[in-house]
């Protein structure tokens, strides 16, 4: 089984270079060597038919790592153009030394101006700012951005794509958009959340052959887990387990025109293996979930005395979805939340959580960026300025587990190193989706696992069956009933 990978802020990655410099005995040259030789092979593997190759250097380090990059192109007998932003030679080394190589070489650059288009490329290398980018891109370097952006041809990214925060996923300004980045030595924990995912394309990691135990010299911010390692949750069953055995879910939600987000939520809950699932709900919403899913459980409620009784066989809550926000809303969720049992809350659950601000401990939380949003007091901006920052807020204040769902989902938990889920695609991003997760969490609390591994379990089970689906039909068109068989599939190794 593959292990997740381990994520670091970029301070940590600087540490870890400094210390291979230092005490490894690798000179800082050597590093810049093994990067520049890193991109070129894969450069060569993406684009094997490339011929003319424009490669944009910056004035520091990751600059360095352009230069030697083009002059192996070179080398190589490929048609190299080299575009810098200022005249004249790097300020420090090994940028510096890179520099003088390609020039040995027969190389020359030209200097970029504003308003100029880039010369024409089958690939374009951006070997701008790397992680030394600390303010808002300005000047010649936001012109050279846009005009990497503007030149529609592929982009070979050197570590992380010019103008992104690699810590937090975000740009302040413009960022370069790759079709594919080569990062170095370690993960940055940016690249795969947020706008990171969306703008790096492909990571691949290249470690420069800094030792392991150098790279592990402190400990991951973070972790990325990805599809096949879904059996270190989802084991096979006893052979004499029954539906006992694999708990029981009380669905709560579906108000006077919402009775779609509870179904979703309640066959999620089947379809992940939940041994029986009941639904608190509205009753005219009785009759079509019987007529729709006769596994399921409906009974209409209309006080709490009703929701208490029926709460009383349940293990998990699933509340939220379809909920709504009226008096009957208001009513159950208060109910709900009171009964202090394990619940999963989201939709219109954490819009009436978000005005009670009420600690929930026993809960998983699983809101997208506007709910989160609101559950901080805060705009939409703020919470994607750094989801990482975000997360951490959230279970601060509510004293939860909590999904924060997006490019790149980010789950964290008290005492927890987050996880950020390295699945999922634009197809999920239509109604109902989010109520799917919501039955998934529940179902997979209610076979055994605590709140931590259920939610990292079933949000990545979650996104990779929306793989799946996408892989079947496409992206475009999605339903979030159309994760159902793949769910069933992957949950079961």
């Amino acid at each position: 089984m593959d292990k997740p990978l381990p994520l670091y802020r970029c301070e940590d990655v600087r540490a870890f270079e400094a210390h291979a410099i230092e005490h490894d005995g690798i000179d800082a040259y050597a590093l810049m060597t093994r990067a520049a030789a890193a991109a070129f092979a894969r450069m060569k593997l993406d684009w094997p038919m490339a011929r003319r190759i424009c490669v944009v250097c910056g004035q520091g380090n990751n600059g360095g790592d352009g230069f030697v990059l083009a002059r192996l192109s070179r080398l190589a007998g490929l048609q190299v153009t080299l575009v810098v932003g200022h005249e004249g030679e790097p300020a420090a080394d090994p940028a510096r030394r890179a520099y003088a190589h390609w020039r040995e070489t027969g190389g020359e650059e030209i200097v970029f101006k504003p308003g100029d288009s880039l010369p024409e490329a089958d690939v374009i290398v951006d070997a701008l700012f790397g992680i030394g980018l600390s303010r808002l891109p300005e000047g010649i370097g936001l012109a050279l951005i846009q005009a990497i952006n503007a030149a529609g041809r592929p982009v070979l990214a050197l570590d992380v794509p010019s103008g992104l925060d690699a810590d937090s996923g975000s740009a302040d300004g413009e960022a370069v958009r790759a079709t594919r980045t080569v990062s170095f030595i370690a993960h940055k924990r940016g690249l795969f959340t947020g706008l990171g995912r969306a703008i790096a394309g492909p990571v691949e990691l290249a470690t420069l052959d800094v030792p392991l135990e150098t790279r592990s010299l402190r400990p991951p911010v973070a972790e990325l887990i990805v599809a096949s390692q879904l059996g270190r949750w989802l084991t096979r069953r006893p052979r004499d387990a029954h539906k006992g055995d694999n708990g029981r879910v009380l669905a709560i939600g579906g108000d006077h025109g919402y009775g779609g987000a509870i179904r979703l939520c309640v066959e999620a809950a089947l379809r992940c293996g939940a041994g029986l699932v009941t639904v608190a709900t509205r009753d005219k919403h009785v009759a079509p979930m019987l007529a729709a899913r006769p596994e399921a459980m409906p009974h209409a409620v209309e006080d709490a005395a009703a929701l208490h009784q029926l709460a009383a066989n349940a293990d998990v809550l699933a509340l939220g979805p379809g909920l709504g926000r009226g008096e009957w809303s208001q009513l159950l969720f208060q109910a709900a939340v009171a009964l202090g049992l394990p619940s999963v809350i989201d939709a219109d659950g954490l819009n009436l959580l978000a005005t009670t601000q009420t600690r929930v401990p026993a809960a998983v939380l699983s809101p997208h960026p506007g709910e989160a949003a609101r559950l901080l007091g805060v705009d939409v901006p703020s919470v994607e300025a750094d989801r990482f920052a975000a997360a951490q807020a959230l279970v601060e204040r509510y004293d939860a587990v909590v999904v924060l769902k997006g490019t790149g989902s980010i789950i964290a938990a008290p005492g927890q190193v987050p996880v950020v889920i390295g699945a999922g695609n634009p197809g999920m991003g239509s109604g109902g989706m989010g109520d799917v997760l919501t039955g998934a969490i529940a179902a997979l609390r209610a076979q055994g696992l605590d709140g931590w591994s259920a939610a990292c379990a079933a949000t990545l089970l979650h996104s990779a069956a929306a793989d799946a689906a996408a892989r079947d039909g496409g992206e475009r068109g999605m339903l979030a009933a159309d994760l159902f068989p793949f769910m069933r599939r992957l949950a079961n190794p």
